[in-house]
């Protein structure tokens, strides 16, 4: 529930800084890029403040499940950064879309092992949650970090003009 929050609130609260503050400088895609890695910067930094609970919910026949969690993490704080620049966010966008399909054994073993760490505790039930919401994190690198990338006014890190 917590990426979600993250997601959501960082988009409102940039579109409506960017609408009322930035008078439109900033294209949506780099406001839903914005967005998306923020969500990745909490999740980056969990991976090393929320080691066992992580390494809980892998699935048993998963060899270095703490190694695992630190690349995972490394991965996620490297997408921050390769989501904001428009000449990485294409492939930043392609492979979180790959990495979000390959996180999702993880989750559901998580839940299936009722594992105390994000909502996992629930068991299964989560999973009626935590597959849509997993649908919506690569739905929204399609939309924001690879079709709309370079379209409209430029963001700080885009290339372009407001005219675009």
């Amino acid at each position: 529930m917590i990426p979600l929050i993250i997601l959501i609130t960082t988009f409102v609260v940039f579109y409506l800084l960017n609408t009322y503050a930035f008078d439109g400088r900033f294209t949506m895609s780099f406001a839903g890029r914005f967005a998306l890695a923020a969500l990745l910067l909490a999740a980056g930094i969990a991976h090393f403040t929320s080691i066992e609970p992580m390494v809980a919910m892998m699935p048993e026949t998963i060899p270095y499940k703490r190694e695992l969690v630190y690349f995972t993490g490394i991965c996620e704080l490297l997408a921050v950064f390769g989501l904001l620049w428009d000449k990485t966010a294409r492939l930043t966008g392609g492979m979180l879309i790959l990495f979000f399909v390959a996180v999702l054994p993880a989750n559901i073993a998580g839940a299936l092992n009722s594992v105390p760490f994000g909502g996992m505790v629930d068991g299964p039930s989560y999973l009626f949650f935590r597959i849509p919401m997993q649908l919506l994190f690569i739905a929204w690198a399609w939309v924001f970090a690879v079709i709309s990338v370079g379209t409209g006014s430029a963001g700080p890190l885009e290339t372009g003009s407001k005219d675009n």
